[in-house]
C-alpha cells in the first residue's frame, strides 16, 4: 500500500515524540502490503476498527493515540486522514473526515 502522506505521521511524532517508533513501525508494515479487503487489514491488526467509507481506525501505541484512514483498495493507497489523542479523536466524525 502506498501511504498518503508520511509527513502527517512526521508532524505527529516531532510534537508527540512517544509516538515516534509506533508511527515508523506501522508505516513499515502496511507499505508492504497488498491488501484487497478489510478482511486482510483486520488479519493483520486485529485491534483496528473498519468504520464506513473506506475507513479503518488504528491504535497506535497501545491506544494511546488513533489513526485514522481512507482505504483505495483498487489504488493501492492508504489516504491518511487524521492522527491525534483519544480526546482529540472523540470530536471528530472518523466516517467524514
Amino acid at each position: 500500500m502506498r501511504i498518503i502522506a508520511k509527513r502527517a505521521l512526521r508532524e505527529f511524532w516531532e510534537k508527540h515524540h512517544d509516538a515516534e517508533i509506533p508511527l515508523k513501525t506501522w508505516h513499515k508494515i502496511v507499505e508492504k502490503q497488498k491488501w484487497v479487503n478489510t478482511y486482510e487489514i483486520k488479519k493483520l491488526f486485529g485491534n483496528a476498527s473498519i468504520i464506513g467509507n473506506n475507513r479503518v481506525v488504528f491504535n497506535i501505541k497501545g491506544n494511546d493515540y488513533r489513526l485514522v484512514v481512507y482505504v483505495a483498495f483498487k489504488m493501492q493507497k492508504l489516504f491518511i486522514r487524521f492522527i491525534g489523542t483519544h480526546n482529540q479523536y472523540n470530536k471528530i466524525d472518523a466516517e467524514t473526515i
